[in-house]
């Protein structure tokens, strides 16, 4: 507002109170704009720290806030968590393990000259005493050999002598996966576990058959890759039956471009079961794409699934009938990023959530070998007290930071995932966080780098059922090429029997 003589009052009261007025408003538009500073400052800072700072979540300290957990048990409960079957006393000292005994060998002996097999005192002949010995690894290029069928042909001469147009018999064509095609199992999986389990894109592949002497196009890869989509297809559609069975599942999603896609960015859907130990009989993973992120994507593969599923906070999942557990690894995540705009020499509001966190994930890990009646019966005497009070934290300083700052930010989102977050408490069987399928979905992410992105809908669609038996034969400790190898060629064989193929009843040689 401008001022001049003709707007000014006369009134001294009058004018004092529109000094005061002006004074308050500059202050307001002051603060706001201190704020507006503040988010930016630390948008910018966090955008510093992300770029070049260090890209670890795990906070200094993070072992003794998780050991804090600690003093929060008594010795009954200490002695309750204990391993008994471990030894922290001695450490032990790293070993070369030995060369497996399967390897083949060859033996190069080393010897001195024969002019030197004389004593150099008495100049008597020596005697062989032993030997040391060593051995070395030695790589030797892959080659590829040709398999020729031979079938003899037999025919009736004598029906020939006497006219008779004989019968010719010869034996069946033993079953392959591509009929009449010069791929075998063998080869069929090779190109598959290049591809999904290293990432290596076809046409690197095409060049390294090239320098073995073999002429192997990618286009013609390419649709041995469908074909073999197509043949696995049963046994994917069996794992996802075995996997909807399941009472608690994992889902999680990333995007993927597809050229020909009348989308520019589809979307590739990851479902799992089990853990990362591949002691569980059930351990499965799962991908499913789609062209879009549309909530009716995971409704349809879920097919009314009831149980338990651990999600982010994407609300595409509310949706579908699954009862969500919401990921603290997602909550923690975003009190880290409001860490790393934090002035590093001192603590703040943030350390106190983070302490709490910490104090879960380490019981957490003491409890990881437990049964899933004592992961419970801790969980409730133990971790819910610490639940209740980051709840209770959380409610206390919603009003009081404000709602645009990153600590904002956090508490808004840990609120509204809370209720979603402590239902792990409900169940033994359940997890923490949804890392498992964080974890599940990072090598499709890693080979994306690699080959960037997929021709057509239907390439994509054959690599998530590719990427499914790769990963599900990874998740329970198999050889990934054998196994392919063994599906492709039984599936040929006996399409109609896939019970034993399934992970845990593969018969391991």
């Amino acid at each position: 507002m401008k001022f001049n003589e003709n707007t000014l009052p006369n009134d001294p009261e009058q004018l004092k109170q529109m000094l005061l007025e002006l004074q308050q408003r500059m202050e307001s538009e002051l603060a706001e704009k201190d704020v507006a500073y503040q988010l930016l400052l630390e948008r910018y800072n966090l955008k510093l720290a992300q770029e070049y700072g260090k890209k670890s979540e795990k906070m200094p300290g993070a072992d003794e806030v998780f050991n804090e957990v600690e003093f929060v048990l008594d010795e009954h409960d200490k002695k309750l968590l204990a391993d008994p079957n471990s030894d922290t006393t001695t450490k032990n000292k790293p070993k070369r393990k030995p060369l497996p005994l399967a390897l083949p060998r060859q033996e190069v002996v080393v010897d001195i000259d024969e002019s030197d097999k004389v004593c150099d005192c008495c100049q008597s002949p020596l005697h062989k005493m032993g030997e040391s010995s060593s051995e070395a690894l030695e790589f030797v290029p892959a080659h590829i050999k040709v398999i020729k069928t031979i079938r003899p042909k037999y025919t009736c001469r004598q029906c020939e002598r006497n006219g008779i147009e004989s019968v010719v018999k010869t034996a069946l064509m033993s079953a392959t996966p591509i009929p009449k095609s010069i791929a075998t199992s063998s080869l069929l999986s090779q190109i598959i576990s290049c591809k999904y389990q290293f990432g290596l894109p076809l046409n690197r592949q095409e060049t390294m058959f090239s320098d073995i002497g073999l002429e192997l196009s990618r286009q013609t890869m390419s649709s041995w890759m469908l074909r073999s989509a197509q043949l696995l297809e049963p046994l994917y559609r069996r794992l996802k039956e075995v996997l909807l069975a399941e009472p608690a599942i994992h889902a999680d999603e990333t995007p993927l471009k597809v050229i020909n896609a009348e989308k520019a960015t589809s979307y590739m859907w990851v479902y799992c079961c089990g853990s990362d130990r591949q002691s569980e009989k059930t351990n499965i993973v799962l991908y499913d794409y789609h062209n879009s992120r549309a909530a009716q994507c995971t409704i349809d593969f879920l097919d009314g699934y009831q149980g338990y599923m651990h999600v982010d906070g994407y609300k595409a999942y509310g949706l579908t009938e699954a009862k969500l557990v919401a990921c603290l690894a997602h909550i923690r995540r975003k009190f880290v990023d409001a860490k790393k705009i934090q002035a590093k020499s001192r603590a703040g509001k943030v350390d106190v959530a983070l302490n709490l966190i910490g104090k879960l994930y380490g019981l957490e890990q003491r409890i990881k070998e437990k049964s899933v009646e004592d992961k419970f019966n801790i969980r409730q005497s133990h971790a819910k007290p610490i639940v209740k009070e980051l709840h209770h934290w959380l409610i206390k300083h919603k009003d009081k930071i404000p709602p645009k700052s990153k600590l904002g930010e956090a508490i808004s989102y840990s609120l509204n995932q809370f209720d979603k977050f402590q239902r792990y408490l409900e169940d033994g069987r359940l997890s923490i966080d949804n890392n498992r399928a964080e974890r599940a979905i990072k090598p499709f992410v890693i080979g994306r780098k690699a080959w960037l992105f997929s021709n057509t809908c239907n390439g994509a669609h054959a690599s998530a059922i590719l990427y499914s038996l790769v990963e599900t034969a990874k998740a329970n400790g198999l050889v990934v090429h054998d196994y392919i190898s063994r599906c492709l060629q039984h599936i040929a064989e006996q399409p109609n029997n896939l019970e034993p193929l399934l992970p845990w009843n593969i018969e391991r040689g």
